[in-house]
């Protein structure tokens, strides 16, 4: 009888124990900041109208995953709307490239209903400098809404173990905090995945190891951004008559990159043992990334190889395939004095990574010249002094 008793009593306290956890998860929603909602969006599936939505951002937004499940879930939730899902996910860029690729590879299909952004684990992972990242992000939201007024756009910062540690340590991350700034700023929705990660951690619901696995997150890590990113949409469904935020504001930095674009390689001149090929791929067994191979690239392996470039912008820069044989760079722009760049990366013995290079901004208005020479030196780990550019870089304010 004492047993039985004994028994009961456990149970009991077991069942309120697990249902005392279940009540203490997190909410999804505490994670999503609605400097402004998407009403743009939102009005057209009321209206069963056809709806465009973008994603930018680099291998997790390219990986199946969350991406896919948002576009099943809007597939599903609204079967009398015709969706036009473009993936402009892209591995390993970040914020630079995105600014520069915005052009081509989403507005040039079209307007855009929504975008959602991401960089803030690419920007991390390539060292990419907070101007930088400031100017670019800035320069994508404000470049997006001069072609389309109306159109909704998403920032989101996503998890990796540094930002976890940062959280942990009382620090935001500083793209974390880019990514919220420019969202506050611009009155845009902001979902902090990031966080949402470390503090879930925190609060015993999984662990990175065994649940997150890694930046790429595995399936449950996939699941769970996606559980936060339909929140957002429900949440924004719910809210979507609230006022708008009118008019944009005023610019925060004069030499963000808003009229971001690439420029062909034909545009190069005076070429000195540098050619076009005009359907480049790899000649090693080394792969490269998907839109980067069968494309026109400048290319030479040769020390001393120059060319110039004639461009009209305050931003100039490199889109360059980066792999075992990169070289380094001399350059300078108008007359000014001769810098130096390293084309190799740490992932250059790997693959031919696009690797995205800024030459120079806060440039003058007007036409400018850069002069580039294939350095004599290469990095120790380099096999050579390649230089292959598959576009430039400018900002044509």
């Amino acid at each position: 009888m004492k047993f039985t008793s004994f028994l009961c009593v456990a149970l009991l306290v077991t069942a309120l124990i697990t249902k005392s956890t279940a009540q203490s998860k997190l909410q999804s929603a505490s994670f999503i900041t609605f400097n402004g909602y998407s009403n743009t969006f939102a009005e057209k599936l009321k209206k069963n109208e056809p709806v465009t939505i973008a994603f930018l951002g680099g291998s997790i937004t390219n990986m199946e995953g969350w991406r896919g499940m948002v576009c099943n879930y809007l597939a599903k939730t609204y079967p009398q709307t015709k969706f036009k899902f473009i993936n402009a996910g892209i591995p390993s860029l970040g914020s630079l490239p995105h600014a520069f690729r915005l052009q081509q590879d989403v507005l040039d299909s079209g307007k855009t209903d929504l975008l959602f952004i991401e960089s803030a684990v690419n920007d991390h992972v390539n060292q990419t400098a907070e101007k930088t990242q400031r100017r670019a992000l800035e320069g994508i939201i404000r470049h997006t809404l001069s072609k389309n007024s109306k159109t909704d756009i998403v920032l989101m910062a996503f998890a990796d173990e540094d930002k976890n540690n940062d959280f942990d340590n009382g620090k935001i991350p500083t793209e974390v905090k880019v990514h919220s700034d420019l969202a506050e700023y611009y009155h845009l929705p902001f979902i902090n995945l990031a966080l949402e990660v470390d503090k879930r951690i925190a609060n015993k619901e999984f662990t990175w190891a065994g649940d997150f696995k890694d930046l790429h997150p595995a399936p449950f890590g996939q699941q769970l951004y996606f559980n936060t990113i339909k929140t957002y949409l429900e949440e924004n469904e719910k809210n979507s008559g609230k006022k708008a935020s009118g008019s944009l504001p005023k610019i925060l930095d004069k030499f963000a990159y808003t009229k971001g674009q690439y420029v062909s390689v034909a545009a190069a001149e005076n070429l000195n043992t540098f050619n076009i090929n005009k359907n480049w791929k790899p000649n090693d067994a080394l792969e490269a990334r998907p839109g980067f191979v069968n494309i026109p690239v400048l290319e030479s392996t040769t020390r001393n190889s120059t060319f110039d470039l004639v461009f009209k912008g305050n931003a100039v820069g490199i889109a360059v395939l980066s792999g075992p044989d990169a070289g380094m760079l001399h350059y300078r722009i108008d007359n000014g004095e001769e810098k130096t760049i390293d084309l190799f990366s740490q992932w250059s013995t790997s693959l031919h990574l696009p690797w995205y290079l800024l030459l120079g901004d806060e440039l003058g208005g007007g036409e400018h010249k850069l002069s580039v020479r294939i350095s004599e030196y290469h990095n120790k780990k380099s096999s050579g002094y390649a230089c292959r550019i598959a576009h430039f870089l400018v900002n044509a304010n």
